[in-house]
């Protein structure tokens, strides 16, 4: 008799209990996907970068657009440069991609991009490289623009100051 009543005490959890656990396991997992998926959900915008620059007309026909400060780091491929005359000027404007061939880090373009921590970004301390007498900007007003692409907003907009004699 006593073998029987063992028999019959060899059940499994109850019903109740097993649901209840099925459950808590259920939610713990939906709530872990879902805590892991947020930041996938969830598209935050970049704001548009902020730089500031400083330029310097050399005396051996050059000018030096450096940027001083920049909110973070840029693609190349994202930028835009912009070198033309003002109204008073003459000249042909000239552009192109910082990313560029003939830009991104060519000694001796007409205007050349130099990435001081060489890690193929544009940062703080990066500066270009303008030729000015061959280009024809040492004579007249000509300004130089920094546009990003990714926000369309114009990052820098100087003129180029006289050549230091």
């Amino acid at each position: 008799m006593r073998s029987m009543r063992r028999a019959e005490n060899n059940e499994a959890v109850s019903p109740v209990i097993a649901t209840v656990l099925l459950l808590a396991i259920t939610v713990m997992l939906s709530s872990m996907v879902f805590v892991l998926m947020q930041g996938a959900l969830t598209t935050t915008e970049k704001s548009a970068p902020q730089a500031t620059v400083s330029v310097r007309g050399l005396s051996n026909g050059f000018h030096v657009v450096r940027l001083t400060s920049l909110d973070q780091t840029i693609d190349p491929a994202k930028l835009q440069w912009n070198l033309a005359p003002d109204s008073s000027a003459d000249g042909n404007p000239l552009g192109g991609k910082v990313a560029d061939a003939d830009v991104y880090g060519l000694i001796g373009a007409n205007v050349s991009f130099h990435d001081r921590d060489a890690g193929y970004s544009v940062s703080q301390g990066d500066y270009f490289v303008i030729d000015s007498t061959t280009i024809g900007s040492d004579s007249g007003t000509w300004r130089f623009k920094l546009v990003d692409t990714n926000s369309q907003s114009v990052l820098v907009n100087v003129m180029l100051p006289p050549m230091d004699v």
